[in-house]
């Protein structure tokens, strides 16, 4: 038999968010939530292989649904979640089923969150981001997530809405670890919030890759608030560098109040290589990550200021 062939579980198609809610409070970890199922249908397919590498035996630190969900829920059905709103005083709004295709056709997103914009534009091909969604990415919770990047770089919260009713998560403590995040197995996340940046806050996000369309074996994003060639204060991501996306808080605090000088970039590139906790896998090494991450920071840094 195929190993790629899909394993049995019951699917639902809830026709409002408390109904979605509803159910995943019945059905706890046992229940996956499905957007566009970009990723969560590979997952499915090679079920029977990661049940194989373990000889069988569920890791009791993990829910039955990281090897097998018994139970999905679609929310293809649920009205009201692919919005993307921006307004001055209330920011960006990405509703959970607004689709990177979505995203990259905002024009609000492209001018004033330009990392955002880059990152979906980057994700995939044109028929997964007609399907991947941005919040989805989020919940994935890869390292290596490019969306996962450039949002942390810009900063914002996940509203999660649960039985008892909705929460914001900000985005710094939202990843826990490798592919594990604080949304509880009965809560659904319903919109991404990102504050409205100001008139002099400049960003990107930049990445490397094996090929054009493969999976980022580094990535990077930052988002400055400028004066000129003087950063006043800046938030600064990678991934594909430690186990979950990661903040650079000591590149922070170095760039703040300071002019974009060739020292500076030095001490950034140094600062950086020591941050970082990269490891070897199927894409690249730790060496080679610990070596570039430097100048992908520096490349970030320029083309948010437009110098390159």
């Amino acid at each position: 038999m195929s190993s790629r062939i899909l394993p049995e579980f019951e699917l639902f198609f809830p026709q409002s968010i408390s109904e979605a809610v509803g159910l995943l409070s019945e059905y706890g970890e046992k229940m996956v939530v499905m957007a566009g199922g970009t990723d969560l249908l590979v997952h499915l397919k090679s079920f029977r292989e990661r049940l194989a590498s373990t000889a069988g035996h569920i890791d009791p630190a993990h829910p039955v649904s990281h090897y097998h969900p018994q139970y999905i829920l679609s929310l293809s059905e649920v009205p009201g979640l692919n919005h993307i709103e921006f307004s001055e005083k209330d920011g960006l709004r990405i509703g959970a089923m607004a689709s990177l295709a979505d995203v990259t056709e905002s024009e609000e997103v492209k001018t004033r969150y330009p990392a955002i914009w880059q990152s979906a534009k980057e994700n995939g091909t044109v028929q997964t981001r007609n399907r991947a969604t941005l919040v989805g990415n989020l919940l994935r919770a890869s390292p290596g997530g490019d969306c996962c990047c450039s949002v942390l770089a810009n900063g914002g919260s996940l509203v999660l809405q649960g039985h008892g009713g909705k929460r914001e998560v900000e985005i710094d403590g939202f990843w826990t670890g490798y592919r594990e995040t604080s949304r509880r197995a009965d809560e659904l996340a319903v919109e991404l919030r990102i504050p409205s940046p100001s008139k002099d806050t400049v960003s990107s996000f930049v990445r490397l890759t094996r090929t054009k369309l493969d999976i980022s074996k580094i990535n990077a994003a930052v988002s400055l608030t400028m004066d000129g060639k003087h950063c006043r204060k800046g938030r600064v991501a990678m991934g594909c560098v430690a186990p979950t996306p990661l903040r650079l808080m000591k590149a922070e605090a170095l760039m703040a109040d300071k002019p974009l000088t060739e020292d500076l970039f030095g001490s950034l590139a140094e600062t950086v290589a020591k941050e970082i906790k990269p490891i070897d896998d199927v894409r690249s090494s730790a060496e080679y990550r610990r070596e570039v991450a430097g100048v992908l920071i520096r490349r970030a840094i320029e083309t948010a200021c437009g110098t390159i």
